[in-house]
């Protein structure tokens, strides 16, 4: 591991980042042009004890998870995370040697950042969630760490019947063709793709509803729902999910929103105050609800 270059680099990228890229109030006692080290640290979910090792070119060695947090909080883009995974001597992950889809694109990234009293989160075409703010984990359980394709929501949706306890289950059938025909989409433009191939085929031959629903050929890109959402405190929240889609349709920036007024408006308020108080019990489960 090259700690001088590391720390050398990790120092230069903070100093480029304005807290206006990543959501915070500049202040009229700001020393630095950049970020502080703290809120480096604040951004990616490190000490900043740890942080301030690292850019003094000391500490041990980063992990992939960490270096990945570390990209996002400094909003680098793919060849400047290649870079940081190069200096702390780790592997590239898997993503990167491809496609590179799971590096949330900086666009994405910012825009996340200035939802802060929304819940949002960046999830790839394959439904994983990448990145989320408070409010998303509070709504709808943390993230789980990228392990196969279980990884993907649609994929545990056909998979693992605790998946599907975010929605009523009047619902399910409505959620099920809707996942179908996006994934048709997707399969479409990802042509000859190997991902995309081995999890359809694998969902063909693990639910047979799945396999049922391939086979009408649907299609139809997830763009925009009104969703009924199973809160274990609130209650059903009702919510209307919009979709940004990258340049290349590899990712997408999900947000909910209620309009004013409404039960489901008052339920967003709430769910404001009690954070992610209320998600303990749901962290055992496998990965994000959608």
């Amino acid at each position: 591991m090259n700690l001088p270059e590391l720390a050398a680099f990790l120092r230069s990228r903070r100093d480029r980042v304005r807290p206006a890229d990543v959501g915070l109030p500049a202040g009229p006692r700001r020393r630095v042009p950049g970020l502080r080290r703290e809120e480096v640290a604040q951004l990616a979910g490190l000490s900043a004890d740890y942080y301030t090792e690292l850019e003094r070119g000391r500490g041990a060695q980063p992990s992939a998870q960490t270096l990945n947090a570390l990209a996002r909080a400094l909003r680098l883009g793919g060849d400047q995370r290649d870079h940081l995974f190069h200096l702390a001597d780790r592997p590239l992950p898997e993503s990167a040697r491809g496609t590179g889809a799971r590096h949330v694109q900086p666009a994405l990234l910012g825009l996340l950042d200035r939802l802060a009293t929304t819940p949002a989160q960046v999830i790839t075409d394959l439904h994983e969630t990448l990145v989320q703010n408070e409010l998303a984990a509070a709504l709808l359980g943390r993230a789980p760490e990228p392990r196969g394709p279980a990884t993907g929501f649609a994929y545990r949706w056909f998979t693992d019947p605790a998946a599907r306890a975010v929605y009523p289950p009047e619902d399910h059938p409505h959620h099920s063709r809707v996942f179908v025909a996006d994934l048709h989409a997707v399969a479409a433009r990802r042509s000859r793709d190997s991902e995309v191939a081995g999890m359809t085929a694998a969902l063909r031959r693990r639910s047979a509803e799945f396999a049922a629903l391939w086979d009408t050929h649907d299609v139809g890109l997830r763009r925009t729902d009104h969703k009924r959402i199973v809160h274990p405190t609130l209650g059903v929240i009702e919510l209307d999910c919009h979709s940004l889609f990258s340049e290349d349709g590899r990712q997408r920036l999900l947000w909910f929103t209620a309009p004013p007024g409404t039960e489901g408006a008052a339920q967003l308020e709430l769910l404001g105050v009690i954070g992610t108080q209320d998600m303990a019990a749901t962290e055992d489960t496998p990965g994000t609800r959608r």
